[in-house]
C-alpha cells in the first residue's frame, strides 16, 4: 500500500518496514535483514531519508522517524494535492460540458486507432469509473486479457459495480473458466451468459461507451480500433441493448450458496456447478472438463439432481429447477 499511496518502490517500502521494526541499524545490517546487496540499498535509503521517513545517526546507522509524524505529514500533503486536483477537475468538467453542449452530432463519437491506444483508453475508462461498469464480453479477448486487467481489479476494490453479459462461447472454448467466474463473483462482480453477444462493449457510469469496431469473423482485429461514444441518443441505444441482453441472460451457478436455501443445503458445490453448466446447455464432456472431473462423475451428479427433483429427464430437471426457484431469476434486472 505504501508504494501506491506514497510513490515508494517495493524495495523502499520493504526497507522502511524493516527500519521501523528495529531500534537502529547500519546499512550492512539492513541489507542482511532484507537479503539484498548493500549497494542496492543506497538509493532506497537516500529516498527514505529525503522523505523524512528515516534519520541517519552520527555513526551512520539508520532509525525510523515516528510513523504517525512522518507518514502523517506525507498523507496531509497528498490530501491537499487531491483537494487541489478535485477543484481543477471540477473546472475542467465545467469546460467540457460547455464544449459538449456546442458539439455537432458528428462529435458524439471518437475513433480510437491502434491496439496500444485502445488498451490505454480501455484502462483509463475503468480507472475513471465512479459507480458501475457494464460490459458485453465475447471471444476472442482483444482489449486486454483478464490477467492483465488490473484496472478492473482496482475499480472493484474501490466499490465500482461490475456487471457483464458474456458470450457462452467463452466457456465452451475455454477462454473463460468456471474458476475465473467464481473468483469474479467472490469479488462482487455479476456475470451472466447469453448465447450470442452482439459486440464487445464497455459502458462506464452510463456516460460513455467503448465499442470494438471490427467484426469478430476471420481476419477481424477487434483490438485495432474502437469507438468512444459520449452521452447521446446513440449511447442510449447501446445501454438499452445491454439491458435487454442482461434481462434474458442466465447467471452461472458456481456453488451451493447461490442456490435457494432448501435445495442449497442439500447439495454440494460440485452438484451446484454441474447444474449451473447444465442449464447453460453444455454437454457432460464440457462440464467435466470445466470442473476437472470425469464424465461418469458428471453423469452420476446429474442423475442425483434428477432424483432430488423427482423427474426423469434433463429437460424436466431444467424446468423444475427454474420453476422451483433453485437458481437466481434472470428477470431480476437493474
Amino acid at each position: 500500500m505504501l508504494d501506491r499511496v506514497l510513490g515508494l518502490t517495493p524495495l523502499e517500502t520493504r526497507a522502511y518496514r524493516t527500519v521501523v521494526g528495529l531500534p537502529s541499524a547500519s546499512h550492512e545490517q539492513l541489507a542482511a535483514h532484507l537479503g539484498e546487496p548493500p549497494d542496492d540499498l543506497v538509493g532506497a535509503l537516500a529516498t527514505l531519508e529525503a522523505h523524512g521517513l528515516v534519520t541517519r545517526g552520527t555513526d551512520g546507522s539508520f532509525a525510523a522517524a515516528p510513523p504517525s509524524i512522518a507518514l502523517g505529514a506525507l498523507l496531509t500533503e497528498r490530501r491537499n494535492d487531491l483537494r487541489t486536483t478535485e477543484l481543477e477537475l471540477g473546472r475542467l468538467d465545467a469546460l467540457y460540458r460547455d464544449a459538449v453542449a456546442g458539439r455537432s452530432p458528428d462529435d458524439v463519437v471518437d475513433v480510437v486507432e491502434g491496439a496500444d491506444a485502445v488498451r490505454q483508453r480501455f484502462a483509463q475508462l475503468q480507472l475513471g469509473a465512479r459507480e458501475r461498469v457494464e460490459a458485453f464480453v465475447r471471444p476472442p479477448v482483444s482489449f486486454v486479457s483478464g490477467a492483465e486487467n488490473t484496472a478492473e481489479d482496482r475499480a472493484v476494490e474501490r466499490g465500482v459495480q461490475y456487471r457483464a453479459v458474456v458470450d457462452r462461447a467463452m466457456l465452451h472454448t475455454g477462454a473463460l473458466t468456471v474458476e475465473q467466474v467464481r473468483a469474479a463473483q467472490r469479488a462482487g462482480e455479476e456475470v451472466r451468459f447469453d448465447d450470442r453477444v452482439p459486440a464487445k462493449v464497455v459502458i462506464v457510469d452510463r456516460r460513455l461507451a467503448f465499442v470494438a469496431t471490427a467484426s469478430s469473423g476471420p481476419g477481424g482485429d477487434e483490438a485495432g480500433s474502437a469507438l468512444l461514444i459520449r452521452e447521446s441518443a446513440l449511447l442510449d441505444i447501446v445501454v438499452a441493448l445491454w439491458e435487454a441482453h442482461w434481462a434474458r441472460a442466465t447467471p452461472l451457478v458456481t456453488d451451493a450458496g447461490a442456490l435457494a436455501a432448501p435445495v442449497g443445503a442439500r447439495l454440494g458445490d460440485l452438484d451446484a456447478a454441474v447444474l449451473g453448466l447444465l442449464l447453460l446447455g453444455f454437454t457432460d464432456e464440457v462440464i467435466g472438463r470445466h470442473l476437472g472431473t470425469s464424465l461418469r462423475t458428471v453423469q452420476r451428479r446429474v442423475q442425483g439432481l434428477m432424483v432430488l427433483a423427482g423427474v426423469t429427464t434433463r429437460l424436466q430437471l431444467g424446468w423444475y429447477a427454474a420453476r422451483s426457484g433453485w437458481i437466481p431469476d434472470p428477470g431480476d434486472t437493474i
